[in-house]
């Protein structure tokens, strides 16, 4: 089905210029490459919280990069965001989302940490979601020297990140260690099991499609997704329990590929009892953000941000 009449006609020209991701396992490095060349022109754009780069040890040995920042003028103890970058678990940086972050910092007053969890294929589950549980647990420990207020930190994050995020959430309540106050998904990767469903014929056309869906999955399964056991923490939609969840935000486009397992995920979570706020935007297909000045994309990061604020204050 060619859905483009359907998409918002601000988001076109982005969309047309916006490579599909296509990639491959003898592709990946490429498409990595290309992505740090983005990521470099980004961090050269001034921005009103700079990041600072820390390092944090994981019970595995190795370290954990994240990068924290944090309004230099607010005084504390501020609520904190963990931040969980997309990418479809096989790339990105915390950098490419530090201009967005760095204005949510600065605007709701909030200390954001952003984790450089390790990737698949080369780091399959549960690599990367034992590393975003490890800097939530270095954001409680150093809660007192970062000003940091324990009792209100969220976590947050968009595609593969939103799925981590769901996923995190789902482990800080299972383990008892470390609680969340809120958690904001942002078309959430979080269902291998929509690579192997029946497609809603109208979503999953532009930027991240079926294709690319059971790439990302089967990289970080290390085999074909839908099929099995797959633990909740690597598929949060695998959940059969939802109750005790934080409160959550889910933002998803009417065009998006997960927009189905978004919905139906945002409804189980009611049925359970946790409070829900659910935004489907439409003519906005995976990605669409990147047409940063169209007004869906600036009453989607409002929304986001406003719904942090609410969820975070005193």
């Amino acid at each position: 089905m060619n859905t483009r009449h359907l998409v918002d006609p601000a988001l076109l020209p982005a969309l047309d210029a916006f490579p599909a991701l296509a990639a491959t396992h003898e592709t990946l490095p490429a498409v990595r490459a290309a992505m740090d060349g983005i990521t470099r022109s980004l961090a050269a754009a001034p921005v009103p919280v700079a990041p600072q780069e820390v390092r944090i040890p994981a019970p595995e040995g190795h370290e954990v990069r994240a990068l924290l920042l944090r309004p230099a003028d607010d005084a504390g103890p501020l609520p904190a965001v963990l931040h969980i970058h997309g990418g479809a678990y096989i790339i990105g940086t915390p950098e490419m989302s530090v201009p967005e972050l760095s204005e949510t910092a600065r605007q709701l007053g909030v200390a954001i940490l952003s984790v450089d969890y390790r990737l698949a294929p080369e780091h399959p589950f549960p690599a990367g979601i034992e590393d975003c549980y490890t800097a939530l647990g270095w954001l409680h420990a150093n809660a007192a020297a970062l000003g940091v207020d324990p009792v209100r930190i969220a976590v947050m994050g968009e595609s593969a990140g939103g799925g981590l995020a769901a996923a995190l959430a789902l482990m800080a309540r299972d383990r008892g260690e470390y609680p969340l106050a809120f958690q904001l998904l942002d078309a959430p990767m979080m269902d291998d099991r929509t690579c192997i469903r029946p497609r809603n014929p109208a979503t999953g056309e532009f930027i991240f499609g079926p294709d690319d869906n059971r790439f990302g999955w089967s990289c970080l399964l290390g085999g074909e997704p839908g099929q099995g056991d797959v633990s909740p923490y690597a598929a949060a939609a695998r959940a059969t329990r939802l109750e005790g969840l934080p409160p959550a935000l889910i933002a998803v486009g009417a065009l998006d590929l997960f927009l189905d397992e978004n919905v139906d995920y945002a409804m189980r979570l009611i049925a359970a009892g946790v409070a829900v706020e659910l935004h489907v935007y439409p003519g906005c297909p995976h990605g669409y953000v990147i047409a940063a000045d169209a007004p869906v994309s600036q009453r989607a990061l409002r929304d986001k941000r406003e719904a942090l604020r609410r969820a975070l204050a005193r």
